[in-house]
């Protein structure tokens, strides 16, 4: 079965592709959080080998950025944003177009405001700079696979 054809219908009359059901979505969701966290935590820990500091002084108080606040900061962003593209996409084909082109830029752009400007040392800024841009390749190879429930309303579901 190739990824057009039909599997079922879900409740609201709406026909699923193969790998669109809500459980591979949320499992799509998860997976991407997960790798997103573990893949920030490795960036974090070479920083760390590598002598950053991940310290710097906002208001003249020293920060600093633990492996907590890498995690959080990796999986919460994904995890919203690719809750609302797993729950939208499959009904509006625009959502889909739209994340491929909006998650890369936030999570590119969130370093212009969230990173340089900060007093990081330069390993450490480095290294966050990284894991903001690790989120790219996971949010361009998560959203294709949330957005594979066709629209079509009446299509009969193949094998009837």
């Amino acid at each position: 079965m190739n990824d057009t054809e039909s599997t079922g219908s879900s409740p609201d009359g709406m026909t699923m592709t193969a790998g669109s059901t809500p459980t591979s979505r949320a499992l799509t969701v998860v997976a991407a959080v997960v790798a997103a966290v573990v893949v920030n935590l490795i960036v974090y820990a070479i920083g760390r080998a590598a002598g950053g500091s991940f310290t710097f002084t906002p208001d003249g108080e020293p920060v600093v950025v633990g492996a907590m606040t890498v995690a959080a900061f990796s999986a919460l962003p994904m995890l919203v944003g690719l809750t609302a593209v797993a729950l939208l996409a499959p009904r509006f084909g625009w959502v889909k177009r739209t994340a491929m082109i909006v998650g890369p830029v936030l999570a590119a752009g969130t370093i212009l405001v969230m990173t340089l400007p900060q007093n990081l040392d330069g390993i450490s800024k480095t290294a966050l700079s990284v894991c903001h841009l690790t989120l790219i390749p996971i949010i361009l190879a998560a959203v294709p696979r949330l957005a594979t429930a066709s629209t079509r309303r009446g299509t009969v579901p193949a094998g009837r």
